[in-house]
């Protein structure tokens, strides 16, 4: 079974009567990448997420998302007093010196820089909040790696039917391929008779016998289907239940394109209109096998 790198995950958890909200969402990356926004006061738990996140997720672009909701405000921030005491000890002595008389308005002072500052929790508080928010993240993960897996399934059955469409394309070009030789040979002979017939000359077997060799080695497609067979052999081995693996997604993308490669160079050699057209079909199922692998992980 193959997964799908598109998903979405989503979980609640509570601890202090706060409740704590992740959301996951994850799209197709060649590598793996986490964008990870979290509250100040949780910032501490970036590095956490992420080793849980590389845990369970090989690949793809992994956007996490932590949202608080009915959060008491001692919670949100705190006031440095310090910093504020001492800002208005300093303005109480430059509006005396300066002969200048007035209250200081405390709220806009609020608005200086460091006044205000995340309230950050203590040790047993920061545990307790650990521990619901990575517990509520690994359930959003296996909601998000159900939803994954569930597309992963789809993924399969296409990539399935569309290598069974390019087996019965290779059986009709392989038999095609087994009769263009000697109906080449036969087309050449009757022209160069009737060429030949025209100026009174006889037919020679051997320059005819060399011709037909020079056009069956230029057109023998034998080992690329051969090639192409067992690029197909191969493609179907992480399909299959319980060989898939972290890099089932890399190894598909690598063997479509070798199959690609030996289309092409089927169809460079094509000398039959049957052949080519069946060739362009095999091309186009390949094509889009190539736009399904993208999203494999």
């Amino acid at each position: 079974m193959i997964n799908s790198m598109t998903g979405y995950g989503e979980a609640q958890g509570e601890v202090n009567d706060v409740t704590y909200t992740v959301e996951i969402k994850t799209v197709n990356n060649r590598y793996f990448k986490a964008v990870i926004k979290l509250p100040e006061q949780v910032a501490f738990l970036e590095e956490d997420i992420e080793k849980l996140l590389r845990k369970n997720l090989s690949r793809g672009t992994v956007n996490y998302v932590l949202r608080l909701k009915d959060v008491p405000a001692h919670v949100l921030f705190d006031i440095d007093q310090s910093a504020l005491h001492t800002v208005i000890e300093k303005l109480s002595r430059i509006g005396s010196s300066a002969g200048v008389a007035g209250s200081i308005d405390v709220g806009s002072l609020l608005n200086l820089p460091g006044i205000i500052r995340p309230a950050l929790p203590d040790k047993e508080a920061a545990r307790q909040i650990s521990s619901a928010i990575l517990k509520t993240s690994r359930q959003a993960i296996g909601k998000l790696k159900r939803m994954r897996a569930a597309e992963g399934a789809a993924i399969e059955a296409d990539l399935k039917r569309r290598c069974r469409a390019i087996e019965h394309d290779l059986k009709r070009i392989r038999a095609r391929s087994e009769a263009v030789l000697p109906g080449y040979a036969r087309r050449l002979k009757k022209r160069v008779n009737e060429l030949l017939a025209q100026a009174g000359l006889e037919l020679d077997q051997v320059v005819v016998a060399r011709e037909v060799a020079v056009f069956a080695d230029k057109s023998d497609i034998s080992e690329e289907i051969a090639r192409l067979v067992s690029h197909l052999k191969q493609f179907a081995a992480p399909l299959k239940a319980g060989q898939a693996n972290d890099q089932a997604g890399r190894r598909l993308d690598f063997i479509s394109q070798e199959m690609l490669r030996e289309a092409n160079t089927i169809a460079s050699k094509a000398s039959d209109a049957d052949v080519a057209r069946w060739v362009v079909d095999a091309k186009c199922q390949i094509d889009r096998i190539k736009e399904q692998v993208q999203n494999v992980e």
